[in-house]
Order: structure tokens, then C-alpha cells, then sequence
């Protein structure tokens, strides 16, 4: 990301963002709601387009990408959306076969086999021909994963994952982002309000205030818990100290 400034209308929202993600990292976006989050995600998936700044992704500028070159980024990225986005006109097995469909050469048994295994993945094995509104919450959420690495992709990103999820099935689905990073070295790149998910997995957190327009700390966690003085930082990162001694 480099120098991106993004507006609707008159208003600015996000204003000179610079910032790299590594590879194999898990890198948490976190602040207020209002702060341009959202915004920023959808500008690094291509569903934004800025009209200043770059963003790179395999050094291609997404937004002054063409159609044709952004197809080819979309097939080396995933994204779980807040709501799981599945269509429930479909089976889980064939939401999870739409990225593969219109690929030359993958024979009708080894998509079926791709889409077994992505499935096994995320802990649903057995549930191709199930229907959306016949899963859990927690279910559908990790169906929505399964389609997301459909195509093994370099990176992943995430919208609110555990939003509207039980403590048991967030930890579920925590376990298994962590687990796809660590076993496929995917990068990940995580939009989130939630310390606690935060604090649990990221390699490093990236925080955005409203007023600011951009970034206004970044490091590991537990680095910006021990050593951040601005009172934003520290009032987000401690807000689970602070709930837990109220309650």
C-alpha cells in the first residue's frame, strides 16, 4: 500500500496510508468503528478502486489494473466476508466449487476431490450436499473459509471473521486461520474490533483512527501493549483487562 487516500464525495475517510504486509504474516487491521477499516480491505481486493495511491499486490497497482489483470490477482487471493456470503440456492460443495469453475484441464472427479479436501479442512467433511440454511452459524462461517482457499491462495483476507459467532465456534474458527497459516504459509490479512481474537492471533496489529485519517500505531501485541503511550492504542488493547475486571 502506498500513499492511498480514500474518499466518498467530499469526505475523506482514509488519507496517505502507507504500509507493506509480509509474507506469511498475520496482520490484524483493528480501531473504532467508523475508522475506515472496511474501506481499506475492500480497497486491497479490488472492489474499491482509489483514485490516489497504489495498491500492490505481486507488484501489480490493483487500482490501475485492467479487468483481465485483475482477474488474475482475484485468483491468487481469498476473502471471508463478515457474513459468510454463501449462496443458498446451492449446496455447500458447490458454493465451494464456484472459484473453480472455468478452469481448463480440472476434470469433473478432481474438482470434487478439491472440494472434499477444502471441506476436510475446515472440519466439514460429509456435508457437500447440505444447503446453507440447514448449517450453523459456526458452519456456514467455515464453509465460507472452505471456498475461500478453493484455490490455494497467497493470501487471505478476513472481514470481521468470529463477528456473530459463540465463544466455542470463534475459537473453532481461530484455531483453523491459524492452522492454514502455519501449514500453507499464507498470508493473512484480518479486519477485526475484537481484542480478543486479536490478542490471540496476530502477528501484528495495525491500528487506524477516524480522526487521523490513517495509521497511528503498528507492532506486534503484546509489544504495543507493553510499550504504546498514545491513550487510543492503549485503551483498545487493554479494553479486555478493563470488561473482564467489571465483570
Amino acid at each position: 500500500m502506498d500513499r492511498l487516500t480514500a474518499r466518498f464525495g467530499d469526505e475523506t475517510i482514509l488519507e496517505n496510508v502507507s504500509f507493506d504486509v509480509f509474507r506469511g504474516e498475520i496482520l490484524c487491521i483493528v480501531g473504532e468503528s467508523g475508522c475506515g477499516k472496511s474501506t481499506l480491505l475492500k480497497h486491497m481486493i479490488g472492489l474499491i478502486r482509489s483514485s490516489k495511491g497504489r495498491v500492490l499486490v505481486g507488484g501489480v497497482d490493483i487500482a490501475a489494473a485492467d479487468d483481465d489483470q485483475l482477474n488474475l490477482i482475484r485468483q491468487k487471493i481469498g476473502v471471508l466476508f463478515q457474513s459468510d456470503a454463501l449462496l443458498a440456492s446451492m449446496t455447500l460443495g458447490e458454493n465451494v466449487k464456484l472459484p473453480l469453475d472455468g478452469f481448463v484441464g480440472l476434470s469433473p472427479e478432481t474438482v470434487q476431490l478439491i472440494v472434499r479436501m477444502k471441506l476436510g479442512m475446515v472440519n466439514l467433511s460429509g456435508y457437500e450436499n447440505h444447503y446453507p440454511a440447514e448449517l450453523s452459524g459456526g458452519m456456514r462461517k467455515r464453509g465460507g473459509l472452505a471456498r475461500a482457499i478453493a484455490l490455494d491462495p497467497q493470501i487471505l483476507f478476513f472481514d470481521e471473521p468470529s463477528a456473530g459467532l459463540d465463544p466455542v465456534n470463534a475459537a473453532e474458527l481461530e484455531t483453523l486461520i491459524r492452522g492454514i497459516n502455519t501449514g500453507l504459509c499464507t498470508t493473512m490479512v484480518i479486519v477485526s474490533h475484537q481484542v480478543e481474537l486479536v490478542l490471540r492471533i496476530a502477528d501484528r496489529v495495525m491500528m487506524i483512527d477516524r480522526e487521523e485519517k490513517g495509521i497511528i500505531a503498528t507492532g506486534a501485541p503484546e509489544e504495543l501493549r507493553r510499550s504504546a503511550s498514545d491513550p487510543r492504542v492503549r485503551n483498545f488493547l487493554f479494553r479486555v483487562d478493563a470488561e473482564r475486571r467489571k465483570g
